[in-house]
């Protein structure tokens, strides 16, 4: 990860993890929307999600600080530790869900091609497949990694395209009489996705030649390929009458394709979340390197989806917001608003912003139960952007 990386590395790179089961899977729980107030949803929520997570990479870009190292200029030393564990857990979790939920899939459509169902199996094959993504690493492994998103991508073309010649277009939320799912929380579960990637953005645009254009091929890549994805989700949860990844596939008949789709969109996408946790685990000690620290993460991962149930996906995403999104908006006000552009070595850890981020955690909760056509993420941000330019004003007038 030394080495710089150029714009078109990386917009492939961050098209590769959006095109995700993840991404199908999350999309799929917005069909009791129907299909119009569906996608309306993941259009608004990635328009937001996705100026986040470039506000985001540039701290990372011009201040050549990983996400979670950079929490620094805010919380201090020990303040970034804190969150460096909570997302070491996020990350954990992650890799957890996506190799369990690749794992069901896979189990799935090798019974129906070969007769052939293990969920252990399939757990301990893509893991280790994580673990060599991990290993070889994401320079050596460009070439790779651009023919893997390709595959991946003509794959859940076709995907789309059986989706949506088959009446789709005309489905509504039929098949989900009996779930709701106000608009907000629509809107909301498509930013809380692109939330779980902002404490790992900085962590690959701090290597960027070009600082902004390289960071907007970021984000542009994320939210171009999470777009495409969940409006798949959406469509073949219509079209198949379910939100379950298994079912989705195998009502679309795509054979050897799925194979294809969930094992590389799981690899491609899950190698981000395990390295950068070992990104986050450097920041507490440096005694182990990041691709040691996320091969160790990976193992855990692999552990965790095997004795783990993942039914609270739902729940898990709403966490990730709750915690991030107060977080990064105070980073994102000092950095920007304030000009902190840098670590203080005596700045060992910043009571006062805690203390906004663990208002700011509470008022997400809090807020979660009220409908808003953007979502919660937006409110809470700017609500704690101001609080925190209000506290920091107040107190300098003080002084």
């Amino acid at each position: 990860m030394e080495n710089k990386t150029s714009n078109s590395s990386q917009f492939i790179l961050w098209l590769g993890a959006a095109i995700s089961i993840a991404e199908i899977l999350t999309g799929a729980l917005l069909a009791p929307l129907g299909l119009s107030q569906g996608i309306a949803a993941i259009l608004i929520g990635h328009t937001i999600g996705g100026a986040i997570l470039y506000l985001c990479g540039i701290i990372g870009a011009q201040s050549k600080l990983s996400s979670i190292e950079s929490t620094r200029i805010s919380f201090g030393k020990y303040g970034s530790f804190l969150f460096s564990i909570l997302n070491i857990v996020q990350l954990l979790g992650w890799t957890a869900v996506m190799i369990i939920n690749a794992a069901k899939a896979l189990d799935a459509v090798s019974m129906q091609l070969f007769n052939f169902q293990n969920e252990t199996v399939w757990c301990i094959i893509i893991g280790a497949l994580i673990a060599l993504w991990i290993g070889v690493g994401v320079k050596s492994l460009s070439k790779i990694n651009t023919v893997a998103v390709a595959a991946l991508f003509l794959s859940t073309i076709v995907l789309g395209f059986i989706v949506f010649t088959n009446n789709t277009a005309n489905v509504g939320a039929g098949g989900f009489e009996g779930e709701t799912l106000n608009f907000g929380a629509a809107v909301e579960l498509n930013v809380t996705m692109a939330l779980s990637w902002i404490p790992l953005i900085a962590d690959y645009t701090k290597n960027l030649k070009s600082e902004k254009a390289g960071t907007l091929a970021s984000a542009l890549g994320y939210c171009i390929g999470s777009t495409f994805m969940f409006i798949i989700g959406l469509g073949a949860s219509l079209y198949a009458g379910t939100s379950d990844i298994s079912g989705i596939l195998l009502s679309a008949g795509l054979g050897t394709i799925a194979l294809i789709i969930v094992i590389f969109s799981t690899v491609t996408t899950t190698f981000l979340d395990a390295y950068s946790a070992g990104v986050s685990f450097t920041n507490i000690n440096k005694c182990i390197n990041e691709k040691t620290a996320g091969l160790i993460v990976c193992g855990l991962g692999i552990i965790l989806s095997i004795v783990v149930s993942t039914d609270q996906y739902e729940d898990f995403l709403y966490l990730i917001g709750s915690v991030f999104a107060p977080l990064f908006a105070i980073s994102i006000t000092d950095y920007f608003i304030f000009n902190k552009k840098s670590i203080e070595e005596k700045n060992v850890i910043n009571i006062k912003n805690i203390i906004i981020w663990i208002i700011g955690v509470i008022a997400y909760r809090i807020l979660m139960q009220f409908n808003s056509i953007v979502g919660i993420t937006i409110p809470v941000m700017i609500g704690i952007g101001l609080l925190c330019i209000l506290i920091n004003l107040c107190l300098k007038s003080y002084k």
